[in-house]
């Protein structure tokens, strides 16, 4: 099934850094893809996310208003918005160590 698209806003995108804001309505979802840096998410609204992994294996991550969390590279993932309000949160990707 094809969703529609979340909206991605780069805001910041340089040799050591690239930082994104994602808003999602309704049930949209940003696409299968592969992280090739660290990355953190910032939550800046409560919701929760579908998470399908590159084996179709879903799990569900509930998202807290200011609750940060980290991930390695090499996450593997498409990220759908899983019911409720819209959701925004700010992906900080560390392009250089």
């Amino acid at each position: 099934m094809r969703r529609k698209q979340a909206k991605a806003n780069v805001q910041i995108d340089n040799e050591r850094i690239r930082v994104t804001e994602y808003t999602f309505s309704g049930n949209e979802e940003t696409g299968f893809h592969v992280h090739q840096c660290d990355y953190i998410v910032v939550p800046q609204t409560n919701g929760q996310l579908l998470l399908i992994d590159e084996k179709g294996v879903d799990t569900t991550a509930t998202l807290l208003k200011g609750q940060s969390c980290f991930r390695h590279a090499g996450v593997s993932h498409n990220v759908i918005k899983n019911g409720g309000e819209k959701l925004v949160f700010i992906e900080m990707e560390i392009t250089a160590h």
